[in-house]
C-alpha cells in the first residue's frame, strides 16, 4: 500500500505542476529567510548572513531538483525537456548530427534491407490458412534425394495414407492458346481436383475443377488467371463457360484464380487444366516420374512425425505390390515453406550475421564521435552537476540524444532499405525464391525501430558510462578539461574493434568474389558463347501421328538450319544442360537386368540430331557422334560422355558396345564418347549422384515418346553472331513453315550459366556492398580518432617543434600510431576471420575459407585504407606553429 500511495502521488505530480513549483519557491524562501533572520540576530552582516543561510540549506537550486524528483515522475516530466535539449544540441552541431546521422542511416538501412529479404523469404508465413499443416511429398532413391512422384504413385498414396487431411497432384506445363487473336503460349498447372482446396485458395469468380472432370475422358474444363482474366477478356464475368483453345482443345472456363496466387518462384501461372486428364502412356507409367509434385495438408493433430512414419508404411505397401517400380523408394516429407527456402536459408543468415557486424561499426564510430563530443561538454556537465543535476539525469539526457539519433538514422535507413531492396533484386531476379513477397511491412518497421533504438541505447551506453565514473566537482575545478586517459584507451578499442570487424568482413567479401572469378573460368564443358535455345510448339493439325510430328520437325529444323548466319541447329529434348533434367535407368551388355528401377544405374539422357554437337561445342573424343545415317529404320546406336565411359568402362574401348535401356525399348550400340557437360551447374555438378550422360538420336525415338515432343521441343543452334540479334529473322522462317508455331522461352546459353550462379552473385554483391560499408566506416573511425588525438596533442606538439622535431618526427608520431592501431585491428581480425569464414565453406567454390591470398590481400587493402584516413589528420599535425600552441597552452 506503500508503494501504490508513493506511485499515485508522483502521478498526482505530474499535474499542476506551475503550481506546485510556484509552492516549493514560496516555501524555500520562507526557510531561507528564518535561517538569514537568525544569523542577523547572531550579529552577522546581511551578506554574511545570507552566505551561511543558503551553505545551511544546502543550495536553492540543489533542494529545489531534489524534490521534483521525488515528485511525480520525474523520466515523464524531464523526457520533453531533455528532447528539446537533444533537438537544440544538434542543431548546434551541424558537421557531428550530419555525420553521425549519415553513419546510423547506412548501418541501420543496410540491417533493415536485408532483414526485408529475410522477412519475406524466411519469416513470413504462406499465404494459405494454417500454412504450418502444408507440406510436399516427393520421391527418394539411391541416386535421387528429392524425386518427382509418377501419377499412379500418387493415386495410391492418397488412397492409402492417413495423416492427410488432403492430397493433390501439381505439375508445371505451358499451353498454346490458339483461336483468338495471335498464338499464345502462357504458363500453368496440371493439377488434381484437390489441389487449390488443399492450399486453402477459392477462385474469385467461378468454381474449381470437380473430381468427375479431374479423370481420363473427364469433361475438359480449365481455370485461368486474373491477369489473364483482366487482358484477354476484359474481367467479364460472362467469361465462365466460354471456350478457350489449348494445344488444340477447346477447354471451358469453370474459374478464375487470384493474381496473388504463386505456388513457387518462376512464371505467373495463367492457366490450369485436370491433370487426371492426361492419358499419356509415359505419365501413366509407375516407373517414370514426370516433373508431377505432390502438396498435402496435414490433418489438425498430425505431426511431421507422424507423417513420415505414415508414408514409410504406404512405401513399403507399394514396394511389395509394384517390386519393379517401388523397391528402394521412400517418400520424403517436408514442411512446404522448408522445400522452398531450404537452398537460401544458410546463405541469408551468413548474411544477416555480416550487416550485423556493419551496424556494429557504425554504432562504434557514433560512440566515438559521442565519447569526443563529451570531452568538449565535460565543463557542461560539471556546472550542471553543481547547480543540482545528479548524475542520473546527465546520463539520462546523454541518452536521450543518442536515441533520438538513433530514431532518426533508422528512419533514414528505412529509406536507403527501400531503394537498397529493389536495387539488389533488380539485380539478381532470380537468386530468391518468394521475391514477390519482399517489402517493408509491419514487421520490417517494428524490426527497424528495435534496432534504432537498441544502437542509440548501445552507442550512448559509452560516453554515459564514462560520466557516471567522472568527478564532475574536479573537473569543474580543472576548467572543464579533465582526465584523458580512460577515454583515449577506449577511442583506441573501438578503432581496433572496427579494423578487425571490417577485416572479416572484406574476407568474406574477397572469398565471395574469388569464388565466382574461379567459377567464371571453370569450362562448362561446352562453348556457351553465340548459342541460342528456345522452345517450339507444333500446331496440333498436323501431328496427328508420329509420322507427321517427325515430317513437321524436320521441317522446323530444316527452316531453322536454313536461316542466314546459323552454323548448327539442332532439335531436341530430354535435359538441356543447366537447365532442366531427365534420366532413363540402363543396365550394361551381359549383365543381368536388375529387378527393380532402383537398382538400375542412371544417365541424364538429351534427344540429339548431328548438328548438336557442333552447337554445343563440346569435344568427341573417341568414336563418331550421331549421324544422318541413324534413322528409324538403322540400328540404335547411342553417344556416351567420358563420365559413363570411366566409370562402366574402365580400362576399355566402350566403341561397339551396348547399353540397355529399358524404357526407351532399345540395345543401342555405344558409336562415340564425348566431353562431359556440366549438367548440374559449374558448381554442383560434382554433388549430384547422376553425372553419366548418353545422347539419343530423334530419328530413333520410339514413337510412344513423340507426343511428349509435340508439347514443345527444344531448338539448339549456334551462329556465327549474336543470336539474338538473329531472332526476328528466325521467327520469319519458322512462321513460314507454319505461322501458328509458337516459339518462347527464348535464351542464350550465357544467360543460362549466369542465371545458374545468380544466388552466388547474390551473395557476393550484398558481402561486398557490406565490406565497402565496413571499410568506409572504419576509416572514418581511425580519422576520427586520430584527428582528435592531434587535436589533444597540440601542445605536446608545439613543445616537440619548439624543442627541435621536425615534421617528418611529427609525420611519424602521428602515423605510427594509427597504424599501430590499424595493425592490431588486422591482427585480431585475422584471427576472427580465421574462425568465421569456416561457416561460408558452402558458399565458396575453388578456394579455401583461409585462402591465404585472400587474407594477404584483404590485410594490405586495409592498412593502406587507414595510413591513408591517418595521414590528412598527420598533415595537419605537421602545420602546427609551435609558438600559436605554447601561448596557447
Amino acid at each position: 500500500m506503500k508503494a501504490l500511495r508513493a506511485l499515485l502521488s508522483r502521478i498526482a505530480g505530474l499535474f499542476d505542476r506551475e503550481h506546485r513549483d510556484a509552492e516549493l519557491e514560496d516555501e524555500l524562501q520562507s526557510v531561507l529567510q528564518m535561517h538569514i533572520e537568525d544569523n542577523l540576530r547572531a550579529g552577522l552582516t546581511p551578506e554574511e548572513a545570507r552566505r551561511r543561510a543558503l551553505i545551511k540549506l544546502g543550495g536553492m537550486d540543489q533542494v529545489s531538483e531534489a524534490y521534483r524528483e521525488q515528485r511525480g515522475i520525474p523520466i515523464l516530466e524531464t523526457m520533453a525537456q531533455d528532447i528539446r535539449f537533444a533537438i537544440r544540441g544538434m542543431r548546434k552541431n551541424p558537421g557531428f548530427t550530419a555525420v553521425a546521422l549519415l553513419t546510423l542511416a547506412l548501418g541501420i538501412g543496410a540491417n533493415t534491407a536485408l532483414f526485408s529479404v529475410v522477412n519475406g523469404v524466411l519469416l513470413n508465413p504462406l499465404p494459405y490458412p494454417n500454412p504450418e499443416q502444408l507440406v510436399i511429398l516427393f520421391g527418394q532413391t539411391k541416386q535421387f534425394e528429392h524425386a518427382s512422384v509418377s501419377y499412379p504413385n500418387y493415386l495410391d498414396w492418397e488412397k492409402q495414407s492417413h495423416s492427410f487431411s488432403s492430397m493433390a497432384a501439381f505439375r508445371g506445363e505451358s499451353f498454346n492458346v490458339t483461336g483468338q487473336d495471335e498464338p499464345e503460349r502462357l504458363p500453368g498447372y496440371m493439377i488434381s481436383s484437390t489441389f487449390f482446396s488443399t492450399l486453402g485458395v477459392s477462385p474469385i469468380l467461378g468454381r474449381t475443377i470437380s473430381a468427375q472432370e479431374d479423370i481420363a475422358g473427364g469433361s475438359p474444363v480449365a481455370l485461368i488467371g486474373e491477369g489473364l482474366w483482366k487482358r484477354k477478356f476484359g474481367a467479364s464475368s460472362s467469361v465462365l463457360g466460354r471456350t478457350m483453345v489449348l494445344n488444340g482443345t477447346g477447354y471451358a472456363i469453370v474459374g478464375v484464380v487470384p493474381a496473388s496466387f504463386r505456388l513457387y518462384s518462376g512464371g505467373h501461372p495463367e492457366v490450369y487444366v485436370p491433370i487426371g486428364q492426361w492419358t499419356d502412356p509415359t505419365f501413366r507409367d509407375r516407373t517414370i516420374g514426370m516433373g508431377m509434385g505432390v502438396v498435402a495438408r496435414l490433418k489438425p493433430n498430425a505431426t511431421l512425425a507422424q507423417a513420415r512414419a505414415d508414408v514409410e508404411n504406404v512405401a513399403r505397401n507399394l514396394a511389395v505390390a509394384y517390386p519393379q517400380a517401388d523397391t528402394g523408394l521412400s517418400i520424403g516429407v517436408l514442411r512446404l515453406k522448408d522445400d522452398m527456402v531450404e537452398d537460401i536459408r544458410g546463405t541469408l543468415l551468413v548474411l544477416l550475421a555480416a550487416v550485423g557486424f556493419v551496424l556494429l561499426i557504425a554504432c562504434t564510430n557514433v560512440a566515438n564521435l559521442l565519447l569526443a563530443r563529451s570531452n568538449g561538454r565535460a565543463r557542461e556537465f560539471a556546472v550542471r552537476s553543481a547547480l543540482g543535476a545528479s548524475h542520473l539525469r546527465l546520463i539520462r539526457q546523454l541518452l536521450t540524444e543518442s536515441a533520438l539519433l538513433g530514431i532518426i538514422g533508422g528512419a533514414l535507413g528505412l529509406v536507403l532499405a527501400a531503394q537498397g531492396t529493389k536495387f539488389v533484386l533488380a539485380a539478381v531476379p532470380q537468386a530468391l525464391p518468394r521475391a514477390q513477397e519482399i517489402g517493408i511491412d509491419t514487421h520490417v518497421l517494428v524490426f527497424t525501430l528495435v534496432a534504432s533504438l537498441l544502437a542509440g541505447v548501445l552507442f550512448g551506453l559509452v560516453p554515459a558510462l564514462r560520466l557516471w565514473h567522472t568527478n564532475l566537482q574536479q573537473t569543474l575545478r580543472e576548467g572543464g578539461r579533465g582526465t584523458s586517459g580512460t577515454r583515449q584507451r577506449t577511442q583506441n578499442a573501438f578503432v581496433i574493434a572496427e579494423m578487425a570487424i571490417a577485416l572479416v568482413l572484406l574476407v568474406g567479401a574477397g572469398l565471395m568474389i574469388r569464388s565466382l572469378a574461379v567459377l567464371w573460368g571453370v569450362n562448362p564443358g561446352f562453348d556457351p558463347h553465340n548459342v541460342l535455345t528456345f522452345s517450339v510448339t507444333t500446331p496440333p493439325s498436323v501431328i496427328r501421328s508420329p509420322a507427321q510430328t517427325r515430317v513437321a520437325m524436320r521441317q522446323l529444323h530444316d527452316a531453322v538450319r536454313n536461316t542466314p548466319g546459323i552454323q548448327a541447329a539442332s532439335l531436341t529434348d530430354g535435359a538441356l544442360p543447366m537447365d532442366g533434367d531427365s534420366e532413363v535407368p540402363f543396365w550394361l551388355e551381359g549383365q543381368p537386368k536388375p529387378a527393380n528401377t532402383s537398382d538400375m544405374n542412371w544417365a541424364l539422357f538429351y534427344i540429339a540430331e548431328p548438328d548438336y554437337q557442333k552447337a554445343m561445342g563440346f569435344p568427341l573424343l573417341s568414336g563418331r557422334f550421331i549421324s544422318e545415317n541413324d534413322t528409324q529404320t538403322s540400328p540404335p546406336v547411342i553417344v556416351i560422355d567420358e563420365y559413363l565411359a570411366h566409370k562402366y568402362f574402365p580400362n576399355e574401348n566402350p566403341i561397339g558396345k551396348h547399353l540397355n535401356i529399358g524404357l526407351l525399348d532399345l540395345q543401342p550400340e555405344i558409336v562415340g564418347v564425348v566431353g562431359h557437360v556440366k549438367h548440374w551447374g559449374l558448381d554442383k555438378d560434382s554433388q549430384q549422384k547422376v553425372q553419366a550422360q548418353v545422347y539419343v538420336p530423334l530419328n530413333q525415338i520410339p514413337d510412344r515418346f513423340w507426343p511428349l515432343l509435340n508439347r514443345g521441343a527444344y531448338l539448339m543452334l549456334r551462329s556465327s553472331v549474336d543470336p539474338l540479334t538473329l531472332l526476328p529473322a528466325l521467327r520469319a522462317s519458322i512462321s513460314k513453315v507454319n505461322h501458328e508455331h509458337v516459339i518462347y522461352n527464348v535464351r542464350t546459353f550465357d544467360q543460362i550459366i549466369s542465371d545458374s550462379l545468380a544466388e552466388r552473385r547474390f551473395s557476393m554483391i550484398l558481402l561486398g556492398l557490406f565490406a565497402a560499408l565496413a571499410l568506409v566506416l572504419s576509416s572514418i573511425g581511425i580519422y576520427g580518432v586520430i584527428s582528435h588525438l592531434v587535436g589533444q596533442r597540440v601542445p605536446e606538439i608545439g613543445t616537440r617543434m619548439a624543442l627541435g622535431a621536425q615534421r617528418k618526427d611529427v609525420l611519424r608520431l602521428i602515423l605510427g600510431r594509427g597504424i599501430a592501431l590499424s595493425a592490431a585491428g588486422v591482427i585480431l581480425g585475422s584471427l576472427l576471420a580465421l574462425i568465421l569464414t569456416r561457416q561460408m565453406r558452402s558458399m565458396i567454390y575453388g578456394v579455401t575459407a583461409t585462402d591465404p591470398l585472400t587474407f594477404a590481400g584483404v590485410a594490405l587493402l586495409l592498412m593502406l585504407v587507414a595510413t591513408g584516413a591517418c595521414y590528412m589528420p598527420a598533415r595537419r599535425a605537421m602545420r602546427v606553429d609551435p609558438m600559436s600552441a605554447l601561448r596557447h597552452e
